[in-house]
């Protein structure tokens, strides 16, 4: 939110800087996050002097030159070569001198030099307004009225207005700051707890008075819930053109575009006040009537922006007798707007239920002043008088009459809050005893009404337009950040407390592991939880009604929650992909959200993403892609890590993925796994393998809680490999071969290995050669050759009888 210096100080004249001042509202609660400087004329009009042309010939060497020389009140002339077709000797213009810097209409700097044009020395320029800054023409030099002194400033002449500007992030819950007026009421309030007092000036209403009754609006609220409040009046005989240079200056410094003089002061009043206006043209309002009311489902109506919006049964809108005029608090219409042909208005105050503006800007995705502070809430008590100011400001700047009565349609008035505070709560929060005059001051400044005091606390009134503050701590934060949070002393004694935590929390095991994935080369990702439910029919698994749906969605594209964490993955690999980075490795720690049957539940995933190259390309190392057994190696290392080393694998029932396996750890399932399917991937505009693992973070957690740590020596005995080449049907597994000899030797068989597959040439058909190793092991001796063979033929014998393999 931009505030204004020089508007601020029109309510309070106060004499401090703006840096102070900065200092004063960051202290309130009102961040300044930067403070800019603003100049009604870009450059300030420095270095621009008046000159008088004392003489005026045509260059020798160009026929649409000429040479001046012109007095700017130093020792010397000027030489000065000018193309206007209106220069003449006897003008007083505006010179700019050598080392000014003019602006562009653009905003681009250039800066004026000593140089030759044509032959001819030039020792400045002689400006036209565009040039300046101070209008559009550029026909000719501006020439100044005669009676102005030659050598002065410029900008003393156009009195160019400078400002400084804050920029503030205010929180959302500040409605009542969002204005010049607001912000000054928080600024008075810090002000007096320095102990001083200034005069807090609010703009006079009092000359409002309705001139005739020729132009009565007839208004209707239909929906008074929606619509507490609802003010209006008509002014006729005005005239629409542009602004004053003031108004204007007001509305640019905190950054609107002028646009005509009724749309600024709605404008104007809009950012002083805090309170949202609308003009209607009288002369388009169809039966003198105005109806706040809303409207069927799917009613048409195009905005000022042009765009035709459909409606909604919810949306609040501003009828005449025929047609829709404007969403109320939102957006006018295109067809009842104030144009330069405009000669009278209807001119609207209002306030409307913040919840329901709320929803009507997201569902259109609309965000506008007015409905920046109409969805936070406004101050209902504050409606006709805006009114009045903005009728006044009207009539003395567009001219024109009040031509109907103030209508005030206000049935049920919004009452202020009634709050108690605690002196021993408030000391208890605080952390420090605050004196309780101090107390009573602040509250008063803030306009806070004390109702009662008494020994142990006061009973007070809180106004409406704070609808932050309705409880106890509320008031006592109120009291915090006008006292002064840098004011509370610390203590020079630390307190801390140490909480036993179990080695299995969900954030230890958690970091745990992406530690380790993030050393393995992969990037940790953050995702919406927000998707869409076309996602859903990517799946047979995934059903519509399992949704959990967002009441009110920024769009239809994050509608529902996620029921898997495949696709907002595979969104980040499209992302990364289109941008020519097709080598990665992601991971994620979320929640899936599913409804089943009326029941909510959120679920905790890991997700692991692999595709593209395994590692950077180098010369010195093969491009090798990542596959299905990386993926395996990655799972393993992270189950092993958990300690989780026994698992069963199991086809995968994950219907998203092609080729996969499923893990699990006794009763628990831990993880899917595999390659997803080219069908989903092409919903993505992917066209490389994607491989995928989903664990099932509950499920390891529970897992890992289950594995016993072990200790045992090192063995001093050497460990001996032995080597078969075995022939097999090709539907012979590996996991046959590393069963079936685990049950052989149980005892000194300790690891079997795959380390070779050949399946082609030379080999008879349906059979594939397995290379496997054997590695045997006493932990108390060392064992012999003969030990060694009757192993080895054991498990020779077995092979041969369970899975009728020979040896190559």
């Amino acid at each position: 939110m931009k505030i204004s210096y020089n508007w601020l100080r029109q309510f309070i004249k106060t004499d401090w800087s703006p840096e102070k001042t900065g200092e004063l509202l960051t202290d309130l609660g009102l961040e300044v996050e930067g403070i800019s400087e603003f100049e009604s004329v870009k450059g300030g009009l420095k270095g621009i002097v008046v000159g008088e042309v004392l003489t005026c010939e045509q260059h020798p060497n160009a026929d649409r030159l000429k040479v001046t020389t012109v007095n700017i009140g130093a020792e010397k002339p000027l030489q000065i070569v000018c193309g206007a077709p209106n220069v003449a000797a006897g003008q007083k213009v505006p010179v700019a001198t050598i080392g000014t810097t003019l602006y562009t209409p653009e905003g681009e700097a250039w800066k004026i030099k000593k140089g030759k044009i044509r032959g001819e020395e030039s020792h400045g320029m002689i400006c036209a307004e565009d040039e300046l800054g101070l209008g559009q023409s550029h026909d000719g030099i501006l020439v100044l009225d005669e009676k102005v002194k030659v050598g002065a400033a410029v900008s003393d002449i156009f009195k160019v207005e400078n400002d400084h500007v804050f920029e503030i992030g205010l929180t959302p819950n500040r409605a009542d700051a969002m204005s010049h007026f607001g912000t000054a009421r928080d600024l008075r309030a810090g002000l007096i707890q320095k102990d001083i007092h200034l005069e807090f000036i609010t703009p006079s209403v009092s000359a409002f008075h309705v001139d005739n009754r020729t132009q009565k609006i007839d208004v209707e609220v239909l929906n008074k819930e929606l619509a507490p409040r609802y003010c209006g009046v008509s002014i006729s005989g005005i005239t629409v053109e542009e602004s004053p240079k003031w108004l204007q200056n007001k509305l640019k410094a905190i950054g609107l575009t002028p646009k005509n003089n009724v749309v600024d002061i709605t404008n104007y009043v809009l950012h002083e006040l805090g309170q949202p206006l609308h003009a209607f043209d009288a002369a388009k309002i169809k039966g003198h009537k105005v109806a706040v009311k809303t409207l069927p489902q799917g009613t048409k109506f195009k905005t000022l922006d042009g765009i035709e919006r459909e409606l909604h049964e919810e949306d609040l809108m501003i009828c005449d007798a025929e047609k829709p005029m404007c969403i109320a608090g939102v957006l006018g219409g295109l067809d009842s707007g104030v144009t330069e042909n405009t000669t009278s208005i209807f001119l609207e105050s209002a306030y409307f239920n913040p919840v329901s503006i709320r929803k009507t800007a997201k569902r259109h995705g609309l965000n506008t002043d007015a409905s920046f502070r109409f969805e936070r809430g406004i101050d209902p008590n504050i409606t006709e008088y805006a009114l009045k100011r903005a009728a006044l400001l009207i009539q003395d700047i567009a001219g024109g009459e009040i031509t109907s009565d103030l209508v005030d349609m206000y049935p049920k008035k919004i009452e202020d809050f009634q709050v108690r505070l605690s002196f021993e709560n408030a000391k208890k929060l605080i952390g420090e005893e605050i004196p309780k005059d101090t107390i009573k001051s602040i509250l008063t400044s803030l306009e806070i009404k004390i109702n009662n005091v008494t020994e142990t606390g006061l009973g007070l009134t809180v106004p409406a337009y704070r609808n932050d503050v309705q409880r106890e701590a509320d008031i006592i934060e109120e009291i915090l950040r006008v006292y002064g949070y840098n004011n509370i002393q610390t203590t020079e004694k630390l307190n801390a407390s140490i909480s036993n935590s179990s080695k299995f929390e969900d954030y230890k095991l958690q970091n745990i592991i992406a530690n380790q994935l993030v050393a393995q080369g992969f990037y940790e990702i953050m995702a919406n939880s927000l998707s869409s439910p076309k996602y859903i029919s990517l799946s047979e698994q995934l059903k519509e009604d399992h949704n959990i749906e967002l009441l009110n969605p920024l769009s239809n594209d994050l509608s529902v929650l996620r029921q898997s964490l495949l696709f907002s993955g595979l969104e980040a690999i499209s992302h990364n992909i289109n941008r020519k980075r097709d080598a990665l490795k992601l991971f994620e720690f979320g929640s899936s959200y599913h409804n089943f049957n009326g029941n909510r539940e959120e679920h905790k995933h890991l997700s692991v993403f692999v595709t593209g190259r395994r590692n950077a390309e180098r010369w010195n190392a093969t491009n090798q892609q990542s596959d299905f057994f990386y993926l395996k190696g990655i799972i393993s290392t992270i189950l092993q890590r958990l300690g989780i080393n026994s698992t069963t694998v199991a086809p995968t029932k994950n219907d998203m993925i092609a080729e996969g396996i499923s893990l699990s750890g006794g009763k628990f399932q831990l993880v899917n796994f595999g390659l997803v399917k080219k069908s989903v991937l092409k919903h993505f505009g992917i066209s490389q393998d994607v491989l995928f693992a989903d664990f099932n973070w509950n499920n390891i957690i529970e897992a890992a809680k289950q594995n016993s740590v072990s200790f045992k020596d090192i063995p001093k005995y050497p460990e001996v490999r032995r080597d078969f080449a075995l022939l097999l049907d090709e539907a012979v597994t590996f996991e046959q071969i590393d069963t079936i000899a685990m049950q052989t030797e149980k005892q000194l068989l300790k690891d079997v290995d795959l380390f070779d597959v050949y399946q082609g040439n030379n080999l008879p058909k349906g059979k594939k050669s397995y290379a496997v190793s054997f590695t045997i092991q006493d932990e108390h001796k060392t064992l012999t050759d003969k030990q060694i063979d009757k192993i080895m033929n054991k498990l020779q014998a077995n092979f041969e009888k369970q899975l009728g393999a020979t040896l190559r």
